[in-house]
């Protein structure tokens, strides 16, 4: 899939799905409780154990675009680069690696590095990447997209970190073209209730539609 559509996929729903678990079941169930949900875009990071063959099965099993699948808590190009081996269409660091950034240019894989300050957001852009993460963001709330985007309009950003169903709406009109959300979304999974994943991966869709609609 090219490297625009996985972005416009990713602006179009608005939502990735930060997926951490105990196990690599626990990792496929949320994906498929996600997908049911309506979350096109999934990240599989790599605190997650077996997160390289987590990966290599998700991409197996979606392999008519179904889900855009990414790779999260990626440190370093090294890394990287096993990921998009795998089957992975894009990439998510906690923070700016400006040698991982140029890898995923490279062989055209979107990137979207961790940020939170207005030089980080600007070196991040000016080496490559596609959206910037703001992470985390729940240290500076909305009012962090609205800062940067002052001086630094032309940035596109995807806030991690303390956001919910609730608060999206929040984001959404401060300027975000997209949220990640891990536990928020995906705490059910905790009590094996992964009907409640899907539960809430809706209504957080609902929220951020009803949010760009009255922009």
């Amino acid at each position: 899939m090219d490297k625009e559509v996985v972005l416009q996929k990713i602006r179009d729903v608005g939502l990735v799905a930060v997926v951490r678990a105990e196990n690599a079941d626990s990792a496929r169930r949320i994906a498929e409780a996600c997908l049911e949900g309506g979350v096109a875009a999934l990240e599989i990071t790599f605190t997650v154990p077996g997160a390289k063959e987590v990966i290599a099965d998700l991409a197996r099993t979606y392999q008519k675009g179904e889900i855009i699948l990414g790779a999260g808590t990626v440190m370093d190009p090294e890394t990287a680069r096993i990921s998009i081996l795998e089957g992975v269409q894009y990439v998510v660091s906690p923070y700016l690696n400006l040698d991982t950034v140029r890898l995923c240019n490279r062989y055209r894989i979107p990137c979207m590095p961790g940020c939170m300050s207005v030089k980080e957001v600007v070196e991040a852009m000016e080496a490559g990447a596609d959206i910037i993460k703001i992470f985390p963001g729940e240290l500076f709330g909305p009012k962090i997209i609205k800062a940067i985007s002052g001086p630094v309009p032309q940035a596109r950003m995807m806030p991690t970190g303390g956001v919910t169903a609730d608060n999206v709406a929040e984001w959404i009109r401060a300027g975000a073209v997209a949220v990640g959300a891990g536990s928020s979304l995906t705490g059910g999974a905790k009590t094996g209730d992964y009907g409640e994943i899907t539960r809430v991966a809706r209504t957080f869709i609902q929220n951020i539609q009803a949010a760009r609609a009255a922009l």
